[in-house]
């Protein structure tokens, strides 16, 4: 799969194509059988089975468009198929190429009826969370229908435990096409606009902490800590 990928890729993955490595602390210590594993398996390659996490250098610089020629390919279906499960393990409601090791123009997202029913009914209300099917977007493009903007909490699967609230347009348009390369089409309001934005921005190298207002950053393991 990782040699199949790099066909897609137009050069080196930015900042290598590893999720973790040493910090400037000095490297992480493994355990016996996590390090025999590492020996016997070999590193992890991309698409990784869980999304990167701040500090990797893929979540920080801009993703590169698919070639043409790609659009259909095994290797980019088999893409696609590892951010709908991304999507479903997490679980998110959007999960971009970078957060998988991947620099490339691509991002799903999905919300189904069950998960939205889970949000406040207040939330849901005021930002009009609605549910959508999964849809997978290959270089979107993206076009501003309601320039308004409104504030509301975000989490990112790739800063585990913590949000803030962000402002973000109420109402966009994103085109492009799909792992196969049929034309996608979507105007999205409230929560699902939000969502294309937040998935965009990966696709720039910017992350929400990039965007929010920092006073409302927030350890969401905090009330656990405290139990």
């Amino acid at each position: 799969m990782a040699v199949a990928l790099r066909r897609l890729l137009p050069g080196p993955a930015p900042g290598g194509s590893r999720c973790c490595g040493a910090t400037a602390w000095g490297a992480r210590e493994r355990s016996y059988w996590r390090a025999l594993r590492r020996r016997l398996l070999g590193p992890p390659v991309p698409p990784f089975s869980e999304p990167c996490q701040v500090g990797t250098p893929v979540l920080r610089a801009p993703a590169a468009a698919v070639p043409a020629e790609s659009l259909g390919s095994p290797e980019l279906r088999a893409l696609a198929a590892a951010l709908a499960a991304g999507l479903r393990r997490g679980p998110c409601v959007g999960l971009s190429a970078p957060q998988l090791g991947v620099p490339l123009r691509v991002f799903a997202a999905e919300l189904p009826p069950a998960r939205c029913s889970r949000y406040p009914a207040a939330l849901r209300g005021a930002q009009r969370i609605e549910p959508f099917p999964l849809r997978v977007l290959v270089n979107p493009a993206l076009r501003v229908l309601d320039a308004r903007l409104v504030t509301a909490p975000e989490g990112c699967a790739s800063l585990r435990g913590f949000s803030a609230c962000v402002p973000r347009h109420w109402a966009v348009h994103v085109s492009g096409v799909d792992e196969s390369g049929q034309p996608v089409s979507w105007e999205a309001w409230g929560w699902a606009a939000r969502v294309i934005q937040h998935e965009l921005d990966h696709l720039d190298g910017v992350l929400f902490i990039d965007r929010m207002d920092s006073r409302t950053f927030t350890n969401t393991a905090w009330s656990q800590l405290l139990d």
